[in-house]
This record gives structure tokens, sequence and C-alpha cells, in this order.
């Protein structure tokens, strides 16, 4: 298991479009992903689960990735979040 903080760093914060690049992204991999926020843990291979968590610019989350491809999976999403959802 991999557990990971990160913080939105992109001014409109994680809004529909890079929630979807996310999901996407997630789809690709076996492994078990979730993002906890303010006592809130989603499934982040849904949509529906990640607009819920309503995170604007600055709010920290925890990612946690479970399964076979879990570092691959972890790698490639946390890359998206440091990039700013490549909205820098």
């Amino acid at each position: 298991m991999i557990e990971q903080t990160v913080k939105i760093i992109n001014k409109a914060g994680l809004h529909t479009r890079p929630a979807a690049t996310l999901v996407k992204l997630a789809a690709k991999y076996k492994c078990e992903f979730f993002i906890a926020k303010d006592g809130l843990n989603i499934n982040a291979k849904s949509i529906i689960g990640v607009m819920t968590l309503a995170a604007e610019m600055g709010s920290e989350l925890v990612l946690t990735f479970n399964g076979d491809d879990e570092k691959e999976a972890a790698a490639e999403i946390l890359d998206y979040f440091n990039r700013g959802f490549d909205e820098l």
C-alpha cells in the first residue's frame, strides 16, 4: 500500500476537467485508489466521488493506492497532481 499527501496547487482546484482526467488515469490500473479529505474517503475511480470532494486550491488530500500495480499508478497520478493538472 502506498499513501501520499498532496496539495491542490492550481487556482481552479479539482474541478470537472481534471476530475475526469484523474478518473481516466485511475481506470488504467487494477489497484484500488482512494482519496481522503476532511474525513471523507472516496473511490477515486468514480467521477461522482471525486467531484463530491469539492477540493479547492490549497486543499490537502491523502491518496491511497493498494494493489499489484500501485507503484505505477501512484507515480503517474502523483505527477498529474504535482503538475497542477496541467493548468499552471
